[in-house]
């Protein structure tokens, strides 16, 4: 089993499958990863682009080159020293025909969560043709995981990354019998949630993707850019207030369905307005409580106790009333799709004080972090999952890592953002001012962008917002109107005179954030993980533009000529750490001891021997080389050192 330093995120596809994975083992392997992460590889609907719409488990993908290609990947990667980690789909499969367990009636019923009463499947959030699996049952689960724990158990797969358990019955029962040894979940932990003691390596990252974003976002821009915000939105409300009115919208429309079998478990005479406001109003995506046992963890307590719930919805959640044990189990399947749904793909699509903090994972009302809560985190992550992935971009961001670190910078100069922002809306041809400040922000983060990526943003932005337009709904004239605006943008010297020198100043201390953030990801505690291409400048939005097609080639050609001076930033720093972490591997798997290295500046030391130090705010001061110490990376005017002894 290779030893864990760092994974690789690739995107596979028919165009782009085990064979094209192959050919990149020896730049990945030159690159300084121990890993390559694979996304789903086992049959899928035909046409898939993505792997989540499991038609067999049973069987390696065809369309991705069948498991042939996919054992000669896993053999040219392990002669090169890598591993694979295989992502793994546990809560639902395609309900198609091409699935036997769905298209056989006597199947489906014991493979999937079908309501009696209906005849309508559990789904995954609300795609319909994502049916929810019974993994509660073991011999669904032995069926379903046979081939995955088979090539976890030769050697071929290294460790596994599990699709939204939170969906699944009971998640730590689950967990417990994958028995894999290196396990990552796919769970959103609200800031400030911990990670139960589950038998897993961690998380997949993104508690640390918004922390590590968190703390380059000056905290004095708070107030000025909550005030603009209030001007632009008409609305004076707390994000929590927009996040609870968009999850009530959604368990009251596309969750309806959900909501009445909850009420049903209950029985004759339930209020399903009551549970509707219930499942909205959890301030997590869900709780645990385990009804078999009677186990009640102080973190499923007080998230009960801190939601707007009827006293006795309360007491069966928290098991003090005597109650059907499938309504329990069942509230907590459900909140997790009205949380992924109200808030990551409606409020977060509303809510636009600043785009850097919409994040999976992340709470918009957290206007930046310290360094001792940044430390904080990653002292708990060394002690209980020192696995644990450390990613700032995946398949489900909102935008990538460069795009959130430049929106970020905005933070650090609020009257110079206003006086832009007044000026271009002055301009005119605004259809709505949230959606053209969700523009600026977007062009601020990504530029220079074709428009063609910027109008499709933007319809996906509209559609998920559902203000103007929705996916149900579409209001194609608006959409139009929206697109008309941003190719106006395009054309107007009066805007582009005013834009592009500023987003020009906004790039560089964007990219200072952005090597700040991977310099803390390469040497924090956990496995950071790499997402496709991401080692060269990576402006992109959110799905489909983040699985566009990447230029391998640049990159192999300038990994094999890496030099200091020559090669771009972000790729150099990349290549330097990791093979730091290669050659001298002993401190990253050591002590995290914050350091106090002066004002506005996060460091610490790994193992005793080698001590980060980044900085969140211009201006500040590098510890230099002195004593036992010698300067490994010394990037002054980007604001990162690394030094060893």
């Amino acid at each position: 089993m290779s030893e864990l330093r760092a994974t690789y995120r690739l995107q596979l596809s028919g165009d782009f499958g085990f064979a094209a994975a192959r050919s990149l083992v020896p730049y990945l392997a030159s690159l300084g990863v121990s890993h390559i992460y694979l996304p789903p590889s086992f049959e899928a609907r035909p046409g898939s682009t993505h792997g989540y719409d499991v038609v067999d488990p049973g069987r390696i993908s065809s369309a991705l080159g069948g498991e042939e290609e996919f054992r000669a990947l896993a053999d040219e990667a392990r002669a090169a020293g890598l591993g694979i980690v295989l992502d793994l789909v546990p809560n639902h499969m395609a309900a198609d025909e091409a699935n036997r367990y769905w298209a056989d009636d006597s199947l489906r019923s014991k493979f999937f969560d079908i309501d009696p009463a209906t005849g309508r499947h559990r789904r995954f959030f609300d795609i319909d043709h994502l049916a929810g699996v019974r993994q509660e049952d073991p011999e669904v689960f032995e069926e379903t995981h046979r081939l995955a724990l088979s090539l976890v158990r030769e050697g071929v797969v290294d460790g596994l990354r599990v699709d939204h358990p939170d969906g699944l019955a009971n998640p730590a029962e689950y967990l417990s019998r994958l028995d894999a040894r290196r396990v990552w979940v796919e769970k959103i932990l609200d800031p400030g949630e911990r990670l139960r003691d589950w038998p897993v390596s961690g998380t997949v990252g993104y508690e640390f993707l918004n922390d590590v974003a968190a703390l380059f976002v000056d905290p004095a821009g708070e107030a000025p850019l909550t005030s603009l915000w209030h001007e632009v939105a008409g609305d004076t409300r707390p994000f929590g207030a927009w996040a609870y009115e968009a999850k009530l919208e959604q368990a009251s429309s596309v969750f309806a369905l959900d909501v009445e079998r909850l009420g049903r478990e209950l029985g004759d005479g339930a209020d399903v307005e009551a549970l509707t406001r219930a499942v909205s109003s959890l301030p997590v995506y869900r709780t645990y409580v385990d009804p078999s046992s009677g186990a009640v963890d102080e973190q499923d307590r007080e998230a009960i106790r801190a939601a707007r719930m009827e006293p006795w919805i309360e007491r069966l959640l928290l098991l003090e009333d005597p109650g059907p044990a499938g309504f329990v189990t069942r509230f907590q399947q459900t909140t997790p799709a009205v949380m992924a749904k109200g808030v990551e793909d409606t409020a977060f699509y509303r809510y636009a004080r600043l785009l850097t903090l919409n994040e999976v994972g992340g709470d918009p009302s957290r206007f930046g972090v310290s360094a001792e809560r940044f430390h904080q985190g990653n002292l708990e992550r060394a002690e209980r999952f020192p696995l644990n992935l450390l990613t700032t971009q995946t398949h489900d961001a909102k935008r990538s890592g460069d795009v959130r670190a430049r929106i970020g910078v905005l933070a650090s100069m609020p009257d110079e953002w206003r006086e832009h922002v007044e000026r271009w809306l002055a301009l005119g041809g605004v259809p709505d001012p949230v959606e053209a400040y969700v523009v600026f922000q977007t062009l601020v983060g990504a530029w220079p962008i074709e428009v063609e990526r910027v109008e499709a943003y933007m319809e996906k932005a509209l559609r998920e917002a559902k203000r103007t337009s929705s996916w149900i709904e579409p209001n194609v004239e608006h959409e139009e109107a929206v697109k008309a605006f941003v190719r106006g943008l395009y054309s107007d010297r009066r805007f582009l005179d005013d834009f592009e020198p500023f987003v020009e100043r906004v790039a560089a201390a964007g990219e200072r954030a952005a090597l700040g953030q991977l310099a803390l990801k390469l040497t924090a505690p956990g496995v950071p993980d790499i997402y496709q291409g991401d080692e060269l400048a990576y402006r992109a939005l959110v799905d489909p533009d983040n699985r566009r097609p990447v230029d391998f080639e640049r990159r192999r050609s300038l990994l094999a000529s890496i030099n200091h001076d020559r090669t771009p930033r972000k790729l150099w720093l990349t290549w330097r750490l990791l093979q730091l972490r290669g050659e001298n591997p002993e401190p990253f798997a050591g002590s995290y001891e914050p350091y106090d290295a002066g004002e506005n500046v996060c460091a610490y030391v790994r193992g005793g021997e080698v001590l980060v130090a980044v900085s969140v705010r211009e201006g500040a001061v590098l510890p230099k080389a002195v004593g036992a110490w010698r300067d490994l990376v010394r990037l002054d005017e980007y604001g990162v050192a690394v030094l060893v002894r």
